[in-house]
């Protein structure tokens, strides 16, 4: 009786072994298992994590398996037709803020938390095709389009605005799915459209603020253009002014110059005359003194050095040579050829009218 226990516990133990089935995760996989039946563990969904890139065994039939991917996964809901998740438009649809109708693409990068596996698989999706649909999509569709809908049109032409919504409706996102199980990486927008005529309206809005500031920036670069020819022109004109400035200076300089020589040499040449003047004063003083009669006679005397004098006598009433006053004879000729300034080696004339001849 004993030897059969162990060998019925032997039988049962290889019954079991060939009726395990094998369960598998992959490389960014996680498992979760969920009890049937409360044979040797509580019944229901186990709290336990099976890792990535593992096999398992477990009975048929009275326990269950379920995969979750925690690879970084991305929902496109998009406006074309051959992208996206869905094979048909996709894209969002809502009103701005300032009641225009808009459509825009948009991405949700998602990943799943791998320790809340057990949780999802719970609470809230039984798979990652029930999670990514009715939980991700419906929750960021809606809770997007809430949020881009706070923009006016005119800022969805601003990308720093999109932006800062993309930001906002992320982290509303993450704070509705992160109890989940869900961790919301980034919500990404991409195209966005307006009605055909409203976008016509606004495309020639912009064709026409583009003109405006194309005229504006014209009228800045003209403006700048005339500010700089003034300043060329400021150039020039100070340059002339510095040119004629050292020009003018330059000739006063000169002038002044001049003027002081030929103020020095005017004062020269008034010393000198009124030096020569005194001069010519002073000898008509000395001449009018006994010495300028002195100095006469002495210039005859040399004026009749050397020549021969002829004394003829004449009718009555002439020259007689027995009461002639030579002294004044002398004193005579004297003055008289000082009057007439006859030139040396001429004739002179006598007091009777004779010509004398004078010798050389």
């Amino acid at each position: 009786m004993r030897r059969r226990v162990p060998i019925l516990m032997l039988a049962s133990a290889m019954f079991f072994m060939q009726a395990c089935v094998f369960y598998t995760t992959g490389d960014t996989e996680v498992g979760v298992r969920t009890r049937k039946l409360a044979l040797f563990a509580p019944k229901g969904v186990e709290e336990k994590v099976y890792p990535p890139g593992s096999t398992y065994f477990f009975l048929p039939y009275i326990n269950d398996w379920s995969t979750f991917d925690t690879k970084l996964q991305n929902l496109e809901m998009t406006f074309h037709k051959d992208r996206g998740d869905r094979k048909s438009r996709d894209d969002l649809l809502f009103k701005t803020i300032d009641g225009n109708d808009i459509s825009l693409d948009v991405i949700i990068a998602y990943q799943i938390d791998p320790a809340k596996a057990p949780y999802i698989l719970q609470y809230v999706a039984p798979g990652n095709e029930e999670l990514r649909q009715k939980v991700v999509r419906t929750v960021a569709r809606s809770k997007t389009r809430d949020i881009f809908g706070e923009l006016k049109t005119e800022e969805f032409y601003v990308a720093d605005r999109r932006e800062l919504q993309a930001e906002r409706a992320k982290e509303a996102l993450q704070k509705i799915l992160e109890p989940m199980g869900i961790i919301v990486k980034n919500v990404l927008t991409k195209d966005y459209r307006f009605n055909e005529e409203y976008q016509k309206a606004i495309e020639d809005r912009k064709i026409a603020d583009q003109q405006a500031e194309k005229n504006k920036a014209g009228q800045r670069a003209a403006a700048e253009e005339y500010l700089r020819k003034l300043e060329d022109a400021r150039g020039e004109v100070n340059k002339i002014v510095a040119t004629v400035d050292g020009e003018y200076l330059q000739a006063k300089i000169e002038a002044d110059a001049y003027y002081e020589k030929q103020k020095l040499l005017a004062q020269a040449i008034e010393a000198e005359g009124i030096a020569e003047a005194r001069g010519i004063e002073e000898m008509n003083k000395a001449m009018a003194l006994t010495g300028g009669e002195a100095l006469v006679k002495l210039k005859i005397a040399e004026a009749l050095q050397g020549k021969r004098i002829l004394l003829l006598p004449v009718a009555e009433g002439g020259m007689n040579l027995k009461t002639t006053d030579i002294n004044q004879l002398i004193n005579t000729f004297g003055i008289r050829a000082l009057s007439t300034s006859q030139p040396e080696g001429g004739s002179s004339q006598t007091e009777a009218g004779r010509e004398t001849p004078t010798k050389k």
